[in-house]
C-alpha cells in the first residue's frame, strides 16, 4: 500500500502540456506588453498612467476585478472556507454599499479633479508633507496602463476559466452540487456569522459588515492601483458604469472561490489532507483539489496555474504600474528643475517597473516563511498604511476643519500605533503564543484598518483642535459634493457677517 508521501508526490506531476498551456499564458501577456510598450508607444506619461483618459468601461471594470482579486484570494478564499466555514463569504453584502458610496463620494472629486496620482489629491487639500506622506505610505504597502488593463482583461478571462473548470468538474466527480451541500451542513461549515459584539472575536457579524466594509472601501476607493483606472475613463458616467462591473464580478468571484472550500471539504471531509500531511500547508489544499480533479487531463492543471499566476500577475503589473506614477509623480518631479520630455518620462517609469518588479520577487521568499493563513496576513499587514491612508483621504473629503498640521500627525500617529500592533501581533502568532496572547493581539484582522483610519482621524481633530484652520481658504471641489454645500452656506454667512460689519462701521 503506497504511503503519504509517495501519493503526493505521484500528485505532483506537471507534464509537458501543463507547461505549454502556462508558458502560452506568459507568451501572450508579454506580447500584449510589447504590443503596447513598443509597437503602438504611448504618446507621453499621461498615456502612459491613465491611458490617455479615453478607455472603456468593461475592459476597465475587468481590470479593476483583475487587480481587486489576487493569487492569495484565489488561494485563500478557498481555504478560509475549509478551515472556518462560510461566515466569511458574508463579506461580499457589503459590495453593494461600497458601491453606492465611491459612486457618490469618492469619484466625483477624483474624476473633477483630473489627477494623475491620487496623492496629488492630498497636496490641494492639505500641503506637500502630506502628499509625500501618502506615498510613502503606498510605497511602502507595495508596462503603461493601456497594457496593463488589456493583460488584465486577458488574465480575468484565465482566472473565471479556471475556477469554473474545477468547481464544474470537481462538483460532478464528487456525486453532484446537493453532496457538496448535505456535507457541509453535517459539518456545520454552512454557518452565518454570530452577533458576538466582541472584537476579539475572528469572524462576527459586526466585524465582517463594519470592519470588512472598511477594509474594502479602502482598497477599492482611495487606492491609487483602483483610482489610476477609474482616471481612464473619459466621463463620472463610464466610470460608475465600471464600477458596477467590477463589483459584479467580485461577488461572482469570491463566490466562486467560495463555493471551492465547500469543495474541498465534500472531496476530503472522511480525511483531512492537513491531519494525514497530504497537503503540507493550508493553502495547498486547492492545488491538491485540482490534481484530483484535472490531474487525469493533460494541460487542464496547467490551466490552474495560469489562473493562479494570472491573478498574481494583474496585481503585480498594477501596482508597478501605480508605483511607477507615485515615483515619478511625488518622488521625482516635485524635486528637479528641469521638467522630463515625454520620451524621458516613459524611460523612467519602464526603469522604474523593472527595479520594482525584482525587488517584488525577491520579497516572495522572505512571505514564503511566514507561519499565518496568507489571506489573513495580507490583509492584517496591508493595514498597517491602508488604515492611516484610508484615514487621511475621508478627512480630506469629510471633514473640511482638519488642517494639514492635524493629518500630518495624525498620519504619522496611525501609521505608528498600526505598525506596533500589525507586527506584534504577527510575531506572537509566529512563535506560537496563541493560548493567551494580550488582548489587543487578539483583535479580529478585519478591524484592523478601521482601528488605523479611527487613531488617524481622532489623532488628527485634537491636533486640528489646538492649530485652527480657516475653512473660508478652501476650495469646494476638494471635498465630497454633499459637503460642499455646507462650505457654501457657510461662505454666504461669512460674506453677510462682513457685510453687515460694514455698514455698521459706515453709519458709526
Amino acid at each position: 500500500m503506497p504511503t503519504v508521501q509517495q501519493i503526493s508526490k505521484s500528485m505532483q506531476n506537471f507534464g509537458m502540456p501543463d507547461y505549454t498551456v502556462f508558458a502560452a499564458m506568459l507568451v501572450i501577456c508579454g506580447i500584449i506588453g510589447i504590443y503596447f510598450g513598443f509597437v503602438k508607444k504611448s504618446s507621453g506619461e499621461d498615456e502612459y498612467l491613465v491611458g490617455g483618459r479615453n478607455m472603456s468601461s468593461f475592459p476597465v471594470s475587468l481590470s479593476l476585478l483583475a487587480s481587486f482579486i489576487s493569487g492569495i484570494s484565489l488561494l485563500g478564499t478557498p481555504t478560509e472556507i475549509y478551515v472556518h466555514g462560510t461566515s466569511y463569504l458574508f463579506i461580499c453584502i457589503t459590495a453593494f454599499f461600497i458601491t453606492f458610496v465611491i459612486s457618490i463620494v469618492y469619484l466625483p472629486v477624483f474624476h473633477e479633479l483630473k489627477l494623475t496620482s491620487t496623492y496629488e489629491y492630498l497636496e490641494k487639500r492639505f500641503d506637500r508633507k502630506m502628499r509625500l506622506l501618502g506615498s510613502i505610505l503606498f510605497a511602502i504597502n507595495i508596462g503603461g496602463l493601456k497594457a496593463v488593463v488589456w493583460t488584465d482583461f486577458f488574465q480575468t478571462f484565465i482566472m473565471f476559466g479556471s475556477m469554473l473548470l474545477i468547481t464544474i468538474k470537481g462538483t460532478a466527480d464528487v456525486g453532484g452540487f446537493s453532496v457538496v451541500i448535505r456535507r457541509n451542513l453535517e459539518s456545520g461549515r454552512l454557518e452565518l456569522p454570530t452577533l458576538d459584539w466582541s472584537p476579539l472575536t475572528r469572524h462576527t457579524f459586526w466585524a465582517l459588515a463594519i470592519g470588512g466594509f472598511v477594509h474594502w472601501l479602502q482598497i477599492t476607493a482611495i487606492n491609487q492601483n483602483m483610482i489610476q483606472r477609474y482616471l481612464a475613463l473619459p466621463t463620472l458616467k463610464s466610470a460608475r458604469r465600471a464600477l458596477w462591473c467590477f463589483m459584479t464580478g467580485v461577488i461572482m468571484l469570491i463566490g466562486i472561490c467560495g463555493y471551492a472550500g465547500m469543495l474541498i471539504y465534500a472531496w476530503y471531509h472522511d480525511c483531512d489532507p492537513l491531519t494525514t500531511k497530504l497537503a503540507r500547508a493550508k493553502d495547498q489544499l486547492l492545488p491538491l483539489l485540482v490534481m484530483n480533479v484535472l490531474g487525469d487531463f493533460p494541460g487542464l492543471p496547467g490551466l490552474f496555474v495560469a489562473g493562479i499566476f494570472s491573478a498574481a500577475l494583474s496585481s503585480l503589473s498594477t501596482g508597478l504600474n501605480s508605483m511607477a506614477a507615485v515615483v515619478l509623480q511625488d518622488f521625482v518631479k516635485p524635486f528637479i528643475k528641469t521638467p522630463f520630455t515625454h520620451k524621458n518620462a516613459d524611460i523612467f517609469m519602464k526603469l522604474t517597473v523593472v527595479i520594482l518588479g525584482t525587488i517584488c520577487a525577491a520579497l516572495v521568499f522572505v512571505v514564503e516563511q511566514a507561519g499565518t493563513h496568507v489571506l489573513q496576513l495580507s490583509i492584517s499587514l496591508g493595514a498597517i498604511t491602508n488604515g492611516p491612508s484610508f484615514g487621511i483621504f475621508n478627512m480630506g473629503m469629510l471633514l473640511p476643519w482638519i488642517n494639514a498640521k492635524g493629518a500630518l500627525i495624525g498620519g504619522i500617529a496611525g501609521l505608528t500605533f498600526m505598525g506596533w500592533l500589525g507586527l506584534s501581533a504577527e510575531a506572537a502568532i509566529s512563535a506560537g503564543q496563541i493560548k493567551e496572547p494580550w488582548a489587543l493581539y487578539r483583535l479580529s484582522y478585519l478591524w484592523y484598518t478601521m482601528t488605523g483610519a479611527l487613531v488617524t482621524v481622532i489623532v488628527s481633530l485634537i491636533v486640528t483642535l489646538i492649530t485652527s484652520e480657516d475653512v473660508e481658504k478652501l476650495d469646494p471641489m476638494l471635498v465630497a459634493p454633499f459637503v460642499r454645500k455646507y462650505l457654501k452656506s457657510s461662505k454666504k454667512n461669512a460674506d453677510a457677517e462682513l457685510q453687515q460689519l460694514k455698514v455698521l462701521l459706515l453709519f458709526s
